[in-house]
């Protein structure tokens, strides 16, 4: 086995281990023997109280589910709360106090296998302009009004990731990490997008998702070369979401090797969740082979699917999507990973965005 097993980062990625005995807690990565998904700085409480969502109708889209056939290229469609009563009830649901108390699912169990702790020390503020492996964003602009947290319940926890509003056909879309969306087989419920997040206020609203989707790789095996969800959400007050906080370019199929900025919301300490973190640097290669990107950037659990930029613009807060937090190595602790944006991510953000 080697000392520095692949781990899913930032979220929710760890709630696989709540449904699996103990001696399966490993959980490899079956597309690449040796590494391994999920991280956790500590061995942390098994399991925290379980909390009941309003019960929503839901059900997958007619042929969105795909088999398990590593062939089969189609994204995968879940539908969710699809009624203005169960979107009502779902943002009367997730209270600034619930949101607060969301974790991310590594926090949620204890591993056999944990990556060091991050260093210590609280986030930095530097200027915008200065290369950063983790700080508070301060410098306002775009980006402060399209990322932000999602929530959402896996296995009766509260639980927490990021997110982005891009531009695209519907105005609805939302690009997160696979495991975001789904893990372990099981789609995420209660799903919500909340934009420019500070400490348990939603200042342009809770965004409810009707469908969430992601890539026909990570549906299959999750595979974390291809560990992107998306959600569409349902319009608020009669707007949609990139009509009232905007939304960022979104490219597939870039060159490599370019200064890139990571966004994201990271829960686990030195960080709280409660403010929007950074990185910025140029993107280099996984030493374990893979396609995906790195990035220097001590954001730690709960970053997930926060958006990589590239062509960013400090002083707006603006830049083209090409990536997202996924995941670390245990040896690596401030190095992020996130995947190519290829065909497969195009596809999937084309379905999105056409749904």
């Amino acid at each position: 086995m080697k000392n520095s097993p692949r781990v899913a980062a930032v979220s929710a990625l760890i709630g696989a281990f709540l449904s699996l005995p103990p001696s399966s807690a490993s959980h490899a990565d079956p597309a690449h023997p040796g590494r391994r998904t999920g991280i956790s700085s500590s061995g942390g409480p098994a399991v925290r109280g379980r909390e009941t969502a309003p019960r929503l109708g839901r059900r997958d889209a007619a042929g969105g589910r795909i088999g398990l056939g590593i062939h089969q290229v189609s994204p995968a469609v879940h539908r969710m709360a699809e009624t203005r009563t169960d979107r009502e009830r779902l943002v009367r649901w997730w209270t600034p106090a619930r949101m607060r108390r969301a974790d991310p699912l590594d926090d949620l169990v204890a591993l056999q296998t944990t990556r060091r702790p991050v260093p210590g020390g609280l986030p930095s503020e530097t200027p915008a302009s200065s290369p950063s492996a983790g700080a508070a964003w301060t410098s306002g602009g775009g980006v402060a009004h399209t990322t932000g947290r999602v929530f959402f319940t896996y296995q009766g926890h509260p639980a927490s990731c990021s997110g982005n509003a891009v531009t695209s056909a519907n105005q609805s879309t939302v690009i997160t990490a696979g495991h975001c969306v789904r893990l372990d087989r099981a789609w995420h419920t209660d799903w919500v997008f909340v934009p420019g997040y500070h400490d348990g206020q939603a200042p342009y609203g809770k965004w409810t998702a009707m469908r969430t989707l992601t890539t026909a790789q990570w549906e299959a095996r999750e595979d974390l070369d291809y560990d992107v969800g998306v959600a569409t959400v349902a319009p608020l007050n009669g707007r949609t979401l990139t009509s009232v906080v905007g939304g960022q370019g979104i490219a597939f199929n870039q060159r490599r090797h370019r200064p890139m900025y990571a966004f994201g919301y990271p829960a686990e300490a030195p960080y709280d969740g409660s403010k929007l973190v950074y990185c910025s640097g140029t993107a280099k290669e996984d030493p374990g082979k893979t396609h995906d990107l790195g990035l220097t950037c001590d954001m730690t659990a709960g970053s997930s699917g926060g958006p990589w930029f590239t062509g960013f613009d400090d002083r707006t807060g603006t830049g083209t999507q090409n990536s997202l937090n996924s995941f670390k190595y245990n040896a690596l602790p401030n190095e992020m990973f996130g995947p190519y944006f290829g065909t497969a991510v195009q596809a999937l953000y084309d379905k999105a965005q056409n749904t």
